[in-house]
């Protein structure tokens, strides 16, 4: 089991080898406390020709948490205080475990695929870092006082607890902005499992929340100009969590940059729509290497 090691914090990634002939690895970076099964079906349908990267973000998975204990044990809201003002997350940190993963891996470049949080991780890395060959951005934002916010009911969906609920009614209740209701309707077995995949690896509410306090602080909005590494910004139009206006904020402002829109798609439309997602992935990847 490969593992980095930054500021003392274990960072857990998979590195799949491919058959392919001698092409940069491709690294995955999931969303706010996600786990690495969000990225499944991308990472088979680019396995055959391109290396895998997928670290688990820190506190997701099998990845160190990094928080001072008593910040588990103290109350929600207050624990969410204290990870806002005091002990959460940096976007920078988690470019920064990244960096500690792929030079683990010994990897030269790479190209560099984000949804949501994942995609702030994307944009800090190659601003910051020399690695990154290609951006592909999925459901993401440059974040700053330019960017379209998350909705407010979204987020109060996305951190509800329902009185009573369990654990699992609690991760149904809180996904529910990111799908299409039309999809959740007609996938139900899909959704289980996904269900079963997120009580495995997502990250438990404290480093959640350290993640949230990541993303709240999070601006490159300044800076994407220098940026000079080409990308593609994709975004589904019908978007919840991340509204699709930051897609068009992106493309204005990363020089090389393609933007592509998933009519009527979700926040997780990479999901939804994963074979036609799939192929615009695969195309810009090969047209880079």
């Amino acid at each position: 089991m490969p593992q980095a090691t930054r500021d003392g914090v274990s960072i857990y990634y998979e590195y799949e080898r491919s058959d392919g002939d001698g092409r940069s690895p491709v690294v995955f970076l999931q969303g706010l406390g996600f786990g690495r099964w969000m990225w499944r079906w991308q990472r088979e349908a680019v396995a055959d020709e391109y290396d895998v990267i997928a670290p688990d973000n820190r506190g997701t998975g099998r990845s160190d948490v990094g928080l001072p204990p008593l910040v588990a044990r103290l109350p929600g809201t207050l624990r969410g205080l204290v990870l806002l003002k005091l002990a959460g997350y940096s976007i920078g940190g988690l470019a920064a475990d990244l960096e500690a993963v792929l030079d683990d891996a010994g990897v030269y470049d790479a190209h560099i695929v984000g949804a949501s949080m994942g995609g702030m991780i994307a944009q800090r890395y190659a601003l910051e870092y020399s690695r990154a060959k290609s951006l592909t951005l999925f459901c993401t934002s440059h974040g700053g006082p330019d960017a379209a916010p998350v909705p407010d009911e979204t987020q109060e969906h996305m951190f509800d607890a329902p009185d009573g609920a369990t654990e699992r009614q609690v991760l149904r209740h809180r996904m529910r902005p990111a799908f299409n209701e039309r999809f959740t309707n007609r996938n139900p077995h899909l959704i289980d499992r996904i269900l079963e995949w997120r009580l495995e690896q997502d990250a438990d509410d404290p480093a959640r929340e350290a993640q949230a306090a990541a993303v709240r602080g999070f601006d490159v909005s300044d800076r994407l100009e220098r940026l000079r590494v080409p990308t593609l910004v994709c975004h589904g139009t019908d978007d919840e969590v991340v509204p699709v206006t930051n897609a068009r904020l992106l493309e204005e402002k990363i020089t090389d940059s393609r933007l592509e829109l998933v009519e009527g798609g979700s926040h997780l439309f990479f999901i939804e729509d994963a074979d036609a997602v799939n192929d615009l992935l695969r195309s810009f990847l090969d047209e880079q290497d």
